[in-house]
Formats: structure tokens, C-alpha cells, sequence
């Protein structure tokens, strides 16, 4: 009987000792047993190294990296560098799966198959539910360029990494950013375009632990900047290798500058504000919309058209209208 292949599973651990058993138990009990399990502890100032190295001795199929604090970004890097596997997943260390979540999307897995997204729930505690086999749930396969549709409508194959399986070889050589608390976001569309076909699955096998002191909840509306910066480039990828979104990307690039905007106005006082505005119009200056906006929608068009003629007061008056927050 053939062997089934090696799925490297790929976790970045700092400052999470509250919640690491919960996640490490849950992919060590997986279903789908032919996995190495990568921990990479950032200089984790808590628990969590002493931890890391309990369950390597308690498993042999967990390695363990310890590195001083880099970020997440160089901690998925280094394990990136050493996995073995031909299929990579992500797991954050303060979340958990469902036991078969990794059979599942293998399974999903046919020869031009390259990336295979479930669902996921938001939680709060230790006892998600997942779906079960009598669950009825949607399963449809993409081609690239409407998966990136999907990516740049943030639906579907969004910049999260850690509800999805990936084959190794459409990684290659592409890692994430160092020292950005948005990494994904710079990775996911690249990985993204590589891909031949794409299954996207609603079936909920993932579970999200949201905290009031996560990433994205620390984010200062100017760190979110950098959520800006990936879709410059993500943009900019478009234009070279799906020029049929063009018009999507940049409306969607618009969007996020107007949001952004929002954000700074609400949250800054007037010298920070006054940065980050600067920066938002240089962006919308390097990309103006121009030409056919018959692809956008209407109220989407008017916003746009507003922003072009007052970005100052198309901020304000949808903070005022609540609109977009």
C-alpha cells in the first residue's frame, strides 16, 4: 500500500502559553497521521519554549526552532526553509482544527489541484464546532485568475494562510516580508497566481481565536498602512499577469485608501492625521482611476468619484453616515 505523502504543518509561536497545548493536542490528533509538525518559537518571553520542547519529546514527528524575536513572518520563513513535506499548512499557535482537517483537504486534492481552502469559525474558547460529515457544504474548483477575483473582493481565498493546504513546489522560493505584522498579505496573492486550480470548500474545519490583543487588534492605523503597501504590489502583480482585473484591483486599492482614511481621522490627532493623508493621496495620485468604471457598482462608482474630486471630505462624510466601519 502506497504510502500517503508528508504534509508539513508550520507553526509560529510567541507569547501564546495560555492556549499552546489546545492547539498542538488538536494537530497531533489528526486523523491524517503522516504529518511533521514545524514549532518555531520567536523568543517567546513566557512558556511557550519550555512547551514547545515537551511536546517535541512527546511526539517525534515535532520539530522545534528557537530564535530570537523576528517576527512571524521569519519564523514561517525558517520553517519553510526545512520542511520535507509536499503539501505545507499553517497553523497559528493560539488557534486549533478540527481532527480532520487535514484529511479532508488532501482529499480534495486531484492532479492539478494546488491549493484547497475550508472554512473557518470565530471563537473565543476551547470548544468550537466544526461540521461533521452530515453537514452539507458547498465545494467548487477555481482557475487562478477567478480565484484572484475572489482574493481582491476578500471573499474567498483571502491573504489568511491558515485555512488553506498548499502543494510545496507553487511556494517555491516565495517568503514572507520581515518585520511586517501583516505578512500575509504580501505572501498569499503570490502563491495565489502560481496555482493551476483551486478548490474552495465551505466545510468549517478551522477554528480562529479572536483576542483583544492580537495583531490585527494592536494595529495603529498607521501600521494598517501596510496593509496598503501589499496591495500596491499585489496591484502591481495584477497589471503584469492578470491585466483582465486591472480595473477591480485598482477599485479595491482606492477602497482601502478611503478606509484607511476613515480610520486615521477617527483614531489620529491632527499631525498624525495629516502623515497618513499625505501618503494616501500620494498613493491615489501614483494610481488614478481613469477610463471605463462601468464594471463598478453604483453607490462603489459615486464614492470613487467623490474621492477624486475631495478625499478630505468623502472620509468625513462617510464617518459621519457610518459607513464602511
Amino acid at each position: 500500500m502506497m504510502k500517503e505523502p508528508l504534509i508539513s504543518v508550520i507553526v509560529p509561536v510567541y507569547k501564546v502559553e495560555n492556549y499552546l497545548e489546545v492547539c498542538l493536542r488538536s494537530i497531533t490528533n489528526q486523523t491524517y497521521e503522516n504529518i511533521e509538525i514545524i514549532l518555531v518559537d520567536d523568543g517567546s518571553p513566557d512558556r511557550c519554549p519550555q512547551i514547545c520542547d515537551s511536546w517535541k519529546k512527546r511526539d517525534n514527528r515535532i520539530k522545534v526552532i528557537h530564535q530570537n524575536n523576528s517576527g512571524g513572518g521569519q519564523a514561517r520563513n525558517r520553517a519553510l526553509d526545512i520542511a520535507r513535506g509536499e503539501f505545507i499548512a499553517f497553523v497559528d499557535s493560539d488557534d486549533y482544527i478540527a481532527s480532520t482537517m487535514f484529511e479532508f483537504l488532501y482529499n480534495q486534492f486531484k492532479e492539478d489541484i494546488d491549493i484547497v481552502e475550508c472554512g473557518y469559525c470565530i471563537t473565543e474558547n476551547d470548544d468550537a464546532l466544526f461540521d461533521d460529515k452530515n453537514i452539507t457544504y458547498e465545494c467548487k474548483v477555481f482557475n487562478t485568475e477567478e480565484a484572484m477575483r475572489e482574493n481582491i473582493r476578500d471573499r474567498i481565498f483571502r491573504q489568511l494562510i491558515w485555512n488553506k493546504m498548499y502543494r510545496k513546489n507553487i511556494i517555491g522560493n516565495i517568503r514572507f516580508p520581515i518585520g511586517s505584522k501583516i505578512d500575509d498579505e504580501f505572501w498569499t496573492y503570490q502563491v495565489l497566481g502560481n496555482a493551476r486550480r483551486l478548490v474552495y470548500t465551505s466545510k468549517v474545519l478551522y477554528a480562529y481565536r479572536q483576542q483583544e490583543n492580537s495583531v490585527m487588534h494592536l494595529l495603529s492605523p498607521e501600521r494598517r498602512l501596510q496593509s496598503i503597501e501589499a496591495k500596491i504590489q499585489r496591484h502591481n502583480y495584477i497589471i503584469k499577469y492578470m491585466p483582465n482585473l486591472e480595473a477591480e484591483s485598482l477599485s479595491n486599492l482606492w477602497y482601502t485608501c478611503i478606509y484607511q482614511g476613515q480610520l486615521a481621522m477617527r483614531r489620529m490627532n491632527e499631525k498624525e492625521y495629516q502623515h497618513i493623508l499625505k501618503r494616501l493621496k500620494q498613493i491615489m495620485q501614483l494610481y488614478p482611476i481613469k477610463g471605463d468604471l462601468s464594471k463598478i457598482p453604483g453607490k462603489s462608482k459615486l464614492w470613487l468619484k467623490l474621492a477624486s474630486i475631495s478625499f478630505y471630505w468623502t472620509c468625513k462624510s462617510r464617518n459621519i453616515l457610518k459607513i464602511g466601519l
